[in-house]
This record gives C-alpha cells, sequence and structure tokens, in this order.
C-alpha cells in the first residue's frame, strides 16, 4: 500500500516540502561544484521521489515550490525572484513546466501500476481458490463416499457380512474419516495461520516424544518409518501442537510421493543456534527449480503422480515461519528428498545440566 494511503494530505504537503528543502539543502552547499542548470536535475529528481510517494496536490505543490526556490537560490541574480536573462526566464519556464509533468506522470504511472497488481493479485487469487475447489471436490468427495458406502453396507447387509467383512468396511471408514480430518484441519490451520488468529504457544517439551506420537498417528504406515530418539537433545521451547501438524503433514508428504515398500527416515538434532528436524523420503525427489514453488499454497510438483491440494508443504512452511525459522529442501541419496525445518533454538538449563 502506497505511503498516502496511511498519512493525512497536510502531512503529506509538509513531507514533500521537507524533501524539496533537502534536496534544496543539498545543491546549495555543492553550489561550488554544481551550476545552477545542474541543480535543476537534482531537484526534478526530488520531484520525481515525491510523485512515487504522495498524491497528486503534494506533487504539485512541490512542484511549484522547488521552481520558485531553484530560482530564489540559484538563478542569478540569487535571492531575489527576479530573472534579467532571457535565456533564464525559457529555462525557469521550462523547468516550472517539466517539474509539474513529471511529477504528475510519474504520480499517474505508479497508479496505473498499483491497479494492475491488484488486477493481477485478484486474477491470482481466483486462480488459487478454483485450484482449491477442484482440489476439494476430488479430495473431500472420495472418503466421504467411501464412508457412506460402507455404512450403507453395514445398514442394509449386516447380516449376510461375515465378521471379516464387516472389520475390513469399518477399516475403510475409519482411514477414510482420517483422510477427510486431516483435509479439513489442513484448510483450517491455512486459514488461521494466514489470517493471523492462530498464534505459537511456546512450552517446554520433549522433540523425540513429539515425533513418536507422529509416527504413532500414521497407524498402517508407521513400520515404515524410522527414528531413532537422540538421547542428547534438550527440551526445546516451541508450539508443540503446531510443530506436530508440521512433522504430521511432513511425514503424509513422504508417505504419498514414496514407493509403498520404501522407507522414511526422521532424525532431530542441533546445530549451534537451531533446532533441525528433518524427513528423508526415497520418492520421486523435488525439482531444483521447484523447490521454492513447493512452499506456496495449492502448488504441486509438475507432473503430480498423486492427487493433493498443495497445502501440506504450504503449511510447514507457514508453521516454521510463525516459530521466525526455516525450511531447506535438497537431495537424498540414492533418490528421493530430505525436508528439513530449521527453528531458532531455546533450550532448558535443567536439561542441560543433566547432560553435562
Amino acid at each position: 500500500m502506497r505511503l498516502y494511503n496511511r498519512i493525512g494530505f497536510w502531512k503529506q504537503v509538509i513531507i514533500s516540502i521537507g524533501i524539496v528543502f533537502a534536496f534544496l539543502g543539498l545543491s546549495y552547499y555543492l553550489q561550488d561544484f554544481l551550476s545552477y542548470r545542474t541543480v535543476a536535475l537534482v531537484l526534478l529528481f526530488g520531484v520525481s521521489a515525491i510523485a512515487m510517494l504522495f498524491d497528486i496536490m503534494p506533487v504539485c505543490i512541490s512542484a511549484i515550490i522547488s521552481a520558485f526556490a531553484w530560482n530564489f537560490f540559484f538563478i542569478p541574480p540569487t535571492f531575489t525572484f527576479h530573472i534579467t536573462k532571457g535565456e533564464d526566464i525559457l529555462l525557469f519556464s521550462l523547468y516550472f513546466v517539466i517539474a509539474l509533468l513529471n511529477g504528475i506522470l510519474n504520480y499517474k504511472i505508479r497508479i496505473a501500476q498499483r491497479i494492475l497488481q491488484e488486477k493481477e493479485e485478484k486474477e491470482k487469487a481466483i486462480q488459487l481458490y478454483n485450484t482449491l475447489f477442484s482440489s476439494l471436490s476430488h479430495e473431500l468427495k472420495t472418503p466421504i463416499a467411501t464412508i457412506m458406502g460402507s455404512v450403507d453396507m453395514l445398514q442394509n447387509n449386516l447380516a449376510k457380512l461375515s465378521l471379516q467383512q464387516q472389520n475390513e468396511l469399518l477399516e475403510q471408514m475409519a482411514f477414510a474419516s482420517e483422510k477427510l480430518n486431516n483435509q479439513v484441519e489442513n484448510l483450517l490451520h491455512m486459514s488461521r495461520l494466514e489470517s493471523g488468529t492462530l498464534q505459537p504457544s511456546f512450552d517446554w517439551f520433549d522433540i523425540n516424544e513429539l515425533v513418536d506420537d507422529c509416527i504413532r498417528n500414521q497407524q498402517n504406515n508407521s513400520s515404515r518409518i524410522v527414528f531413532s530418539p537422540n538421547e542428547e537433545m534438550p527440551l526445546v521451547k516451541l508450539d508443540y501442537g503446531l510443530l506436530k501438524t508440521a512433522v504430521d503433514n511432513l511425514l503424509i508428504n513422504a508417505l504419498n510421493y514414496s514407493p509403498d515398500n520404501s522407507i522414511i527416515q526422521v532424525k532431530v538434532s542441533i546445530n549451534d543456534e537451531l533446532t533441525l528436524l528433518s524427513v528423508a523420503d526415497n520418492g520421486i525427489g523435488i525439482p531444483v527449480t521447484q523447490r521454492k514453488s513447493v512452499l506456496e499454497k495449492f502448488y504441486r510438483i509438475q507432473p503430480s503422480i498423486i492427487n493433493g491440494n498443495g497445502l501440506g508443504l504450504a503449511i510447514v512452511d507457514a508453521i516454521v515461519k510463525a516459530h521466525q525459522g526455516t525450511i531447506d529442501i535438497c537431495d537424498n541419496t540414492p533418490r528421493g528428498t530430505i525436508v528439513t525445518m530449521q527453528l531458532p533454538l531455546e533450550t532448558s538449563y535443567i536439561r542441560n545440566i543433566n547432560y553435562e
């Protein structure tokens, strides 16, 4: 948002005049090195700078004041508004017109750029929401259809189903319910993080226990996740709930984009002033050109091999940023991706004493 939208008209005028006199003062100090014709160019630059900041009227006022101040302080004879040479009269007239036109045109260019930017932002927002709704039409419809189908089967054919078939239907319902819950939670988290209503609530906890909780949440896939607790990790002061959501999303992403028989490896460590938590998979990998884009809302790796709404890594990035941290994405060996959350380190002094 431009500066003139945040301050009043008269403040704009005062600041504009102040800028003009700042350029005048600088030019007057350097008058031994600058001709009065060169000073006109310096003042035009100042008027152009004002046009980038303020509304049209302060720009015009500053252009008029700069013209008469230039005449008074620099055009011979100085300290008077009288001009003796015809050449200087023409030069002053040209400056007066050019300063006004320059200020007005610069202002209009900025307005046009702002309108274009707002239009592009609206188009981007529409595209993002279209992507979201298109994704949700599949992502939410599939688990809902599974739940409804299983419930219908149990209600109408319970007597005909064996105990094993009933258990299979219940497992399908549980899996679909969990998937549906994850999708809804991701949408809520993204909305709250962007609106600022969801702020980190810092408290001490053991990050090893957090990772264990996240792995247990994966149920059928927990056997594919390898994690060896780092016994040297001190207690950390972070938001347990938000960080758990971030790790859950990293694990789900890694599992979705990796072969069914592959291993997901999780590591935690400390390095200088950072807490590091990394999730390594053996999947398709993320091309270098897309590693920044995958942290944006609704972006999915191209070409995409699974259905999704592109919110997982965006939520992880938002949570990490809320902790004043960063995300690092690099290649795994021999294939796959390593995503590392780098979080500011604040450790428990009591735990450190125990280690010593």
